[in-house]
């Protein structure tokens, strides 16, 4: 079954589920890098908060052999769990004072997403941009972000420069950055259950001390690739190196260190970044397929190519 007849499917038999009270719509939503998301979106007359379910998982689960049935209940599941009592007063978010503790900033690609740009406040930064979102975290929600658009600024009554210096001191406050090992990244992916991890990883220990790599982030692991913005932090980590280092881009989450020993091809980490990109990153999360460089003795960062 094609996608499109069955998010139309799935339509039809949640407005069956929960009858004339509710409305059920499908709407396709634009992500990072142009992807669009095929969501469901289910709105009670007495609840406010409108929950977008993405159909694309379900679809692949479904073509795996998970029944429609179930895929119709694990729905309406999400939907009660995600929506079950909850009106959320958000008249604060018109209130400039209200939210500017918690606008933060964010990286993506330029070029792909030029769309996206023309609609929201950015500045630019290498071929890269620069965006700005308001990090809620609340009882009612949790945790997540909303997108600050060009109408949002405008209601607030601020610029892209008062956004930024907000960004530059609540980004690394918010979400502080952090430097992971290799050999720490691996305890985490290693999930052999008949294995101890740490032992796990010990088997790659010749290989972990010879690729002195790191990895940059934030404490979160969710849009880290910032922190190579974040103040002196570039700085430090390559007084840590003694040496000028490569940054790879390996997500709009993260992004890997290499000090340049001279031993490195940039062509060759130019091309692996294209390959994994195309291969290992979910098309919304690649950053860009550019190799980066912070030169020691310039304490600047550039593009190689």
């Amino acid at each position: 079954m094609e996608l499109n007849e069955f998010t139309q499917k799935v339509r039809k038999a949640i407005e069956k589920e929960f009858g004339e009270e509710y409305q059920v719509e499908l709407k396709e939503v634009r992500k990072n890098n142009g992807v669009l998301l095929h969501g469901l979106l289910i709105e009670s007359k007495d609840r406010n908060v409108i929950p977008t379910i993405y159909l694309e998982s379900f679809w692949e689960a479904y073509e795996g052999g998970v029944t429609f049935s179930e895929i119709v209940s694990r729905l309406v599941e999400i939907y009660r769990k995600e929506t079950c009592g909850k009106n959320i007063n958000l008249d604060f978010f018109r209130d400039f004072g209200k939210v500017k503790d918690r606008i933060c900033y964010r990286l993506v690609g330029r070029k792909t997403n030029e769309g996206l740009l023309s609609d929201v406040p950015h500045i630019d930064f290498l071929d890269l941009a620069i965006c700005f979102f308001y990090a809620y975290k609340g009882p009612e929600l949790g945790e997540g972000s909303i997108l600050i658009h060009n109408s949002h600024m405008e209601l607030w009554q601020t610029n892209t420069l008062e956004l930024l210096e907000l960004a530059r001191i609540n980004t690394p406050a918010v979400f502080p950055n952090r430097v992971y090992s290799m050999e720490e990244i691996l305890k985490e992916l290693y999930l052999d259950e008949n294995k101890d991890p740490v032992t796990g990883v010990e088997e790659y220990r010749e290989f972990l001390d010879s690729v002195p790599m790191k990895i940059l982030s934030n404490e979160q692991k969710a849009q880290g690739a910032i922190c190579m913005l974040y103040e002196g932090v570039l700085e430090k980590l390559a007084m840590d190196y003694g040496s000028s280092f490569y940054i790879l881009p390996s997500s709009i989450h993260e992004v890997i260190l290499l000090p340049d020993k001279g031993q490195e091809s940039a062509e060759n980490l130019k091309r692996m970044i294209h390959d994994v990109n195309r291969t290992q990153v979910a098309a919304e999360e690649v950053l860009s397929d550019s190799l980066y460089y912070f030169d020691f003795f310039k304490k600047k960062l550039k593009v190689i190519f």
